[in-house]
């Protein structure tokens, strides 16, 4: 994974909403067919995936196109724009209402948070994407709708509706993160995971029975094994958390309703002033 970072929206915003909407003048046809806006992005997200976001570049789009790299400023001013449309390319949501989970907000935040994990396992240049400000093309939008249509039942308001899903994919990107980087550190030291930590044994035992750490030495074996699966208890600790804020609400919405009862029938039931 390369150590540089894009940014999107370092492109002509206008341009790019223009090809992410299709509300743009549509290129003439051009010398070479088949050659489409949606062909351009998918061959520069396939560069992406196997080479890294660095490899990607108007001419080297083109030359996996076989096509000269002035046809493809037809479609699309540069990689700033392209950039963009990749982005949104690869946030597609799916179209099956299952792979939000079977009913409720809880498994639609769930399995959106392993969706995610999974996206950016695929595409792993997505990390390398300041993505604090986004062009927000149909993809993105979609997703977003799809979600919080399963999620507003929780009763929170809109803001915190929206701090959910971002809170999740927060904590799904930082898990991404470590779970890329380890792997790539393996691949450029030529060490696995297990020689890594088999050439620091000597060096830990002898710190471990020195008793300057006795709590670390009094852990388990198996504390820092590989079985035990750190991305979803923390997704379930993020979830059990707002299970606890949903439930207080609906207990404080119900109390405001009952309160609300008990004063419309106290008013009800209040004896008529004497007109004399």
């Amino acid at each position: 994974m390369a150590s540089g970072t894009e940014t999107s929206g370092s492109g002509d915003i206008g341009r790019t909403l223009d090809l992410l909407w299709d509300t743009g003048r549509r290129p003439s046809r051009g010398p070479r067919p088949g050659l489409t806006l949606e062909r351009i992005v998918e061959v520069a997200v396939e560069v992406a995936d196997r080479d890294g976001l660095g490899a990607v570049s108007m001419r080297r789009v083109a030359t996996e196109l076989g096509t000269g790299t002035m046809s493809l400023y037809r479609y699309v001013p540069g990689k700033g724009e392209l950039l963009d449309l990749m982005l949104d390319r690869v946030q597609r949501p799916s179209e099956n209402p299952a792979d939000l989970g079977d009913g409720g907000w809880r498994p639609a935040l769930h399995a959106l948070a392993h969706a995610a994990l999974a996206l950016h396992r695929r595409h792993t240049w997505l990390l390398e994407v300041n993505q604090s400000r986004p062009i927000l093309g149909p993809s993105a939008l979609d997703g977003m709708e799809k979600v919080l249509a399963r999620i507003r039942p929780m009763g929170l308001t809109d803001p915190e509706l929206v701090s959910a899903v971002v809170m999740v994919e927060g904590y799904v990107v930082g898990a991404a993160r470590t779970q890329v980087y380890q792997e790539e550190a393996e691949r450029r030291s030529g060490l696995t995971d297990a020689e890594f930590w088999a050439a620091q044994e000597p060096a830990l035992v002898k710190a471990m029975t020195s008793g300057r750490y006795p709590v670390l030495a009094s852990l388990s074996e198996d504390a820092f094994g590989t079985g035990f699966d750190h991305f979803e208890f923390g997704l379930q600790r993020i979830l059990d958390g707002l299970e606890v804020l949903v439930a207080s609400r609906r207990a404080a919405n119900a109390d405001a309703d009952a309160d609300a009862d008990a004063d419309a029938a106290g008013n009800g039931s209040a004896a008529p002033e004497d007109p004399a």
